[in-house]
């Protein structure tokens, strides 16, 4: 077995996750005033994409609990039929871990990012993430996913072959 590859955690920018999908943020983002000026809307914030085969967009509440360190990565997962969106609904930082699309998957094609807790991200279709990474227990996510027929979820394990990363947080 490989030895363990560890990550250098980047900081969550839109420039650097644009090919994994949005960084869903107010820095930047177009906005304008709205309810007789008494409210800000940021507008179109991500790329919902989750019609694919008669699919709905479904919004979830997801609660994260923190993983010893070093946290390793063994597996990872994408949504062939949809994005996937989180959003911290409490002002703590978390972690991302992405890889492009494609068939397969393995340490060496992982990033890692450091999200601030007034980042979110919206993974595009079929680019694969690992599972919630929060720091802190019970960290409360608003999911907006996709609902419906059809297989959307794919897992794939490292292999012994292949090894596994660390991120030493």
């Amino acid at each position: 077995m490989p030895a363990p590859l560890t990550l250098t955690v980047e900081p969550l920018t839109r420039a650097a996750f644009r090919e994994f999908g949005d960084v869903i943020e107010t820095d930047g983002a177009d906005s304008f005033p709205i309810n007789e000026g008494t409210t800000t809307r940021y507008h179109d914030l991500a790329s919902v994409d989750v019609a694919a085969q008669g699919g709905a967009p479904l919004i979830s509440i997801f609660r994260g609990l923190a993983r010893p360190a070093p946290i390793e990565i063994r597996m990872m997962e994408h949504h062939p039929l949809g994005t996937q969106a989180f959003y911290p609904l409490r002002n703590h930082a978390y972690l991302v871990v992405v890889a492009p699309r494609g068939a397969v998957v393995g340490p060496g094609d992982l990033r890692a990012f450091r999200a601030a807790g007034d980042q979110g991200v919206n993974y595009h279709r079929g680019v694969w993430h690992h599972p919630l990474l929060v720091l802190r227990d019970n960290h409360d996510f608003l999911v907006v996913d996709r609902g419906g027929d059809g297989d959307n979820c794919v897992e794939h394990h490292f292999g012994a072959e292949q090894g596994i990363a660390l991120l030493d947080v």
